[in-house]
């Protein structure tokens, strides 16, 4: 199965719409389709008045394509959309702030958390969700990283000590977070490989430390967006910008093989 990948995207301007050009262009080609968004789905306070100009229309291509989106919940979106955005059809959130799917006959589930009310009850939630899941990929998104070498936000790490040991103890295998406006992936930690995808319609030039002990690759220079193929065997990634230019690109194993190669970095 293949699928997309785009976080802080909801501008309403020219880079959210290169981006969602690149993203339509990539989709005529691959034929994914599925978008999981990381938050900050629309800018500056979730208005749902603002649906239609930094949704429908930026992604109107896809959307005929029949991709489904399914989102996540920014700290900018639940000032004023909560409610709007989990009751939003084309969000695929189903009236939840948190849930999970499956794809591929089984092959993944995808768990949505809703990182700006991570409460006990959603805690418990996904322990069980977790625990239950009989998926060969479990893949977790968010919009606050808990790992993250930006230096305007920077690792969220309340919120890593209680997501942390849950991820590492049923084997996720790669998260996926926003909130800074770059793009990066860590070395693997705990098993679990980390992504940051903020750079969808946001961007925040220079922002990356790059002497940040656990950056493996990175990129504040260009918006972008990931493209991803699972398979019994791997997760491939590539992350493009708006010119179809590869920032970054390779692969991630089951956790059954990425164990043994696990680090832990504080």
């Amino acid at each position: 199965m293949r699928f997309a990948v785009i976080g802080d995207m909801g501008t309403g301007d020219s880079s959210q719409f290169a981006i969602a050009s690149r993203m339509a262009a990539y989709c005529n080609e691959s034929q994914y389709d599925t978008v999981l968004m990381l938050g900050d789905n629309i800018y500056p306070d979730g208005n749902p008045s603002d649906i239609q100009s930094k949704f429908e229309k930026p992604y109107d291509a896809l959307l005929k394509r029949g991709v489904k989106f399914h989102a996540a919940l920014g700290n900018h979106d639940v000032k004023k959309g909560r409610g709007a955005q989990i009751n939003y059809r084309p969000f695929n959130m189903n009236g939840r702030a948190f849930y999970s799917f499956t794809k591929g006959d089984g092959l993944a589930e995808f768990f949505a958390l809703d990182t700006t009310d991570f409460d006990p009850a959603q805690e418990r939630w996904l322990a069980g969700a977790l625990a239950a899941s009989e998926a060969r990929w479990k893949l977790a998104y968010f919009h606050h990283p808990i790992y993250s070498s930006a230096k305007r936000h920077g690792s969220d790490r309340r919120l890593r000590a209680r997501l942390e040991p849950l991820f590492a103890r049923y084997g996720v295998a790669a998260a996926f977070s926003g909130h800074d406006h770059t793009y990066e992936r860590t070395k693997t930690i705990e098993g679990v490989q980390y992504f940051v995808s903020g750079a969808g319609g946001k961007l925040r030039r220079g922002d990356l430390d790059r002497r940040s002990p656990f950056l493996l690759a990175g990129n504040d220079e260009a918006n972008s967006f990931m493209c991803l193929e699972l398979t019994h065997d791997q997760l491939s990634f590539r992350a493009i910008d708006a010119a179809g230019r590869t920032l970054d690109s390779g692969t991630v194993a089951p956790r059954e093989a990425a164990r043994s190669k696990a680090a832990s970095i504080r």
